[in-house]
């Protein structure tokens, strides 16, 4: 079938399909399995096999009391960190570095709240710690810089990342005159796992991770198959109440783009915002149009896999732009340019297809923080996908990424103000 990929993207996500975040200019991905293919072919699309994935192994998640320092060890497919591993260095950084990182539980997880297993939710503060630093309050005397990975569970290299910028930042400051400075002027807030329920369900896999993508809750589908295209859970990046019933998401409860059953749904959802409101004060008016003022600090790095963009708002149209579309789109552009000549930027609609109900969309609309997500991974070869082999964090990924990175961080105390 042809049709630009856009106005095809869009048809598949409506129709329930999971549209991996990638175009090559000729071809859409869709993750699924025999009967989506049928389901394509019937949907009036061509479906061509272009990869068979090896059957992912299943065992009910291990339930655990309290992070150990010996967790710190534990990984999955060649290297990436378990959710308790990640909990033990957040803890070990703050234990080794009491003059720089603060840990902040912020929540629970669905399953948590359920009394079913599940993790704290849990953020990093890190800085060069002087009085009112690190409190959650929109007055604070420092601008922040916040980055989140694995919101989407399957998507492991936005985990690996936000672990290896947390120990630059720790390890660099008196030594790197860069990191220093960062770390003297700004908080850096790091949330490595936003999902960690979800990011359980993947790891369980081991060397055939599973590409879950939701948090855990089951009670709006519990009769999922449990296949690639059909699966528990609520997409985390669909249900905030930025304009969250619009385009990009799902009302099937099975569909990888379910948006929940109301805005704002989830335990997870719920806490991400409420720490934002501590973190950032309210700067922008009601209006779809409406700008924050030239003088709003902060910066919002939300990190995803794949397709080597860097989106910001508005994600859930792209005939609107926002009141801050200049200074955003700059920013996009600039941050675009050192990940190198195959990342590109724009608004979700005009680079990728348009999605309602992002925490990036909600980030700007609700409190006028310069807000982005960034789709972090080539379409193609070793290091493509949500699952690139782990060698690729080191030689790939983390080179590119951190000066985008520090280049958003440098950001925080003025984005819209030159």
């Amino acid at each position: 079938m042809r049709a630009p990929l856009g106005v095809a993207a869009q048809d598949l996500l409506g129709r329930g399909f999971d549209v991996l975040e990638d175009r090559d200019g000729e071809y859409l991905f869709v993750l699924g399995d025999a009967a989506t293919g049928t389901g394509l072919e019937q949907a009036g699309f061509s479906a061509v096999v272009d990869e068979v994935l090896p059957a992912p192994q299943w065992a009910p998640p291990k339930a655990k009391a309290q992070v150990e320092a010996a967790d710190i060890d534990e990984t999955y497919y060649g290297g990436y960190h378990t959710v308790n591993a990640h909990w033990a260095h957040l803890d070990l950084v703050a234990q080794d570095h009491p003059d720089l990182a603060t840990v902040v539980d912020y929540g629970d997880s669905w399953r948590k709240t359920q009394g079913s297993g599940g993790y704290d939710l849990r953020a990093v503060c890190i800085t060069k710690k002087n009085a009112g630093d690190c409190a959650l309050d929109p007055n604070a005397p420092k601008p922040r810089f916040f980055v989140m990975g694995q919101l989407h569970a399957r998507e492991l290299t936005t985990g690996d990342v936000a672990w290896r910028w947390i120990d630059h930042l720790v390890q660099g400051y008196g030594t790197d005159a860069e990191v220093t400075a960062l770390l003297d002027t700004t908080e850096v807030w790091v949330v490595p796992i936003a999902n960690p329920d979800g990011v359980d369900m993947v790891q369980q896999g081991g060397d055939t991770p599973r590409y879950q993508r939701k948090n855990a809750n089951n009670t709006n589908g519990s009769n999922c198959s449990g296949t690639t295209s059909s699966q528990i859970g609520i997409d985390l990046n669909r249900n905030a109440d930025s304009h969250w019933s619009g385009p990009g998401s799902s009302d099937n409860p099975c569909d990888q783009t379910y948006k929940g059953p109301s805005a704002n749904s989830e335990a997870e959802t719920q806490a991400l915002q409420a720490l934002w409101r501590g973190l950032y004060r309210d700067r922008r008016g009601t209006g779809v149009d409406e700008a924050a003022p030239a003088d709003t600090t902060g910066v919002v790095v939300s990190m995803h896999s794949y397709s080597n963009l860097v989106l910001f708002p508005w994600g859930w149209t792209d005939d609107r732009h926002a009141g801050n579309d200049a200074a955003l789109r700059g920013m996009a552009r600039d941050m675009a340019a050192l990940g190198g000549e195959e990342w590109e930027h724009g608004q979700p609609g005009e680079v990728l297809y348009n999605a309602a109900g992002g925490t990036d969309d909600w980030v700007y609309d609700d409190l006028g923080v310069a807000s982005f997500v960034w789709e972090i991974g080539p379409a193609w070869g070793t290091c493509a996908g949500f699952f690139p082999a782990y060698s690729c964090q080191e030689s790939t990924f983390w080179p590119k990424l951190l000066p985008m990175l520090v280049y958003a961080a440098k950001k925080a105390p003025s984005p819209y103000g030159g």
